[in-house]
């Protein structure tokens, strides 16, 4: 068994002066390592699909762990609670300045750049080397963290690249011969601890919720790893007088886990003008009982929140809108802006202006199935910004960040999953949410980079076999 230990030396250069500020401190190391390596969920270390299926070459992409798994350094702006199992922090407190393991060649300022020259493999480790330059990395820094490769170069997404928050290790081509497909493209819940899949689906002034059995961390006699063997345990269906989906070619409507203990479900029409019209539904995860009702909401004119199409060949549908801390997001008729509307009292509505005009395209590729927008964390995603949780727009390069998603987000530890295709082509993706913390430095006093300071950061990180 390997133990890591890490030491920390931040000199900050007054480029006037001449005065060098020097910090020494030492670290704790996360799980992250040994969550990515020791965990094996739905069997994202083996080839279980067919001759499509696409898989991460782990050498040189991840392995070695230094300079690749562990790689990257992410500089924050307040303290971090030193936790084995303190992965990812909240968008309260977004790094102000980070780097990879190679210099720095973008106009992101926030980015530093690896001293390829003075970074090298030790003989129990290995040591870091990592420079900024009086514009690059300005902000108060209270506490620093080792990360992926991937993750030091745009942490959660810049203006400048497409960000590399989501590395695709894996993509299981699906075959739809046992009729999964539909249902696992309307998941909502995955709960990965007690192997359950749920999904949503409307039809006929009807809601049904349908608990599947998914392999997780075990697999039974009869069971596979590509999503061909789930098993359907439980069917309920919920009648309802007042939600419903509109349309009929093509329903619109999504259905949402909130994360509060409740699915919600929410139907409108995109309207240009006037007032919006919402239906929704919210069902008790627990018990299934539900409320359900109507939303006038005054001169707000929301894009289409969603739509799903059940179909024999191939599923298609669409999500624009997510569900954080108890309230609605959904993009303007007009893209300059996002609707906060508030699920417990739809009087409470506010404008979240974006400062431009988005493309609100797919965060994927483009195909039968388009997902405009999701939460990562506590992060709202989009093709070409993002929203923190205090609601401050981020803008980011306009790029795609994954395949052709149907489904939200669903992470366990490191790992994201989603269910997605384009047309005939359907698939379970799996992904590393590079931005983790593989270490947590606090430092014993908060320091300012600014734009007349240069900064060396100097980490080695070392290794004992116990």
């Amino acid at each position: 068994m390997k133990r890591y230990t890490g030491n920390l030396v931040i000199e900050l250069e007054d480029q006037n002066t001449g005065t060098i500020e020097t910090v020494s401190e030492t670290n704790m190391v996360t799980n992250a390592v040994n969550d990515i390596l020791g965990v094996n969920p739905m069997g994202v270390m083996y080839k279980a699909g067919g001759q499509y299926d696409d898989s991460l070459t782990w050498n040189q992409e991840l392995l070695p762990i230094c300079p690749n798994m562990i790689g990257g350094i992410l500089l924050f702006p307040s303290s971090i609670t030193e936790q084995a199992d303190n992965l990812y922090l909240p968008s309260t407190n977004l790094p102000v300045a980070y780097a990879s393991n190679d210099v720095n060649a973008t106009a992101n300022t926030k980015r530093g750049s690896m001293n390829l020259t003075e970074s090298m493999k030790l003989s129990d480790g290995f040591k870091f080397v990592w420079e900024f330059t009086p514009s690059q990395g300005n902000g108060t820094i209270a506490a620093v963290g080792l990360t992926s490769k991937h993750g030091g170069a745009n942490a959660y997404g810049s203006e400048v690249a497409v960000d590399s928050t989501l590395l695709q290790i894996k993509k299981v081509s699906l075959d739809d011969g046992d009729g999964f497909i539909n249902d696992l493209y309307r998941c909502v819940t995955v709960d990965f601890e007690n192997a359950k899949l749920y999904a949503l689906c409307y039809a006929s002034n009807t809601v049904t919720i349908k608990r599947y059995r998914i392999p997780v961390f075990d697999i039974g006699l009869n069971e596979k790893l590509d999503d061909s063997t789930l098993t359907l345990e439980d069917t309920t269906v919920l009648q309802c007088s007042t939600f419903h989906f509109y349309g009929s070619y093509t329903p619109y409507g999504i259905f949402m886990d909130g994360g509060d203990g409740y699915w919600y479900g929410f139907a409108n029409q995109g309207n240009s003008s006037g007032s919006a019209t919402v239906l929704w539904i919210k069902i008790r995860k627990s018990d299934y009982t539900f409320t359900e009702g109507q939303w006038t909401l005054s001169n707000a004119t929301l894009m289409t929140m969603g739509s799903f199409k059940e179909g024999s060949s191939y599923p298609s549908g669409n999500r624009s809108a997510v569900v954080r801390n108890g309230y609605l997001y959904v993009p303007s008729y007009d893209k300059t802006g996002v609707y906060k509307i508030n699920i417990s009292n739809s009087t409470d509505v506010t404008l979240i202006s974006l400062g431009f005009t988005s493309t609100m395209k797919c965060l994927g590729e483009t195909g039968s199935c388009d997902c405009c927008m999701s939460i990562i964390n506590d992060i709202i995603v989009a093709y070409d910004f993002e929203i923190d949780v205090n609601d401050n727009v981020i803008a980011t390069f306009a790029g795609e960040r994954c395949g052709n998603v149907s489904t939200p987000f669903f992470r366990y530890k490191e790992y994201v999953f989603a269910w997605g295709g384009a047309y005939l082509n359907q698939y379970r993706y799996t992904w590393i949410l590079t931005p983790y913390l593989a270490t947590i430095c606090n430092l014993s006093q908060a320091v300012v980079k600014n734009a007349d300071k240069t900064m060396k950061i100097t980490y080695t990180l070392t290794e004992q076999t116990v």
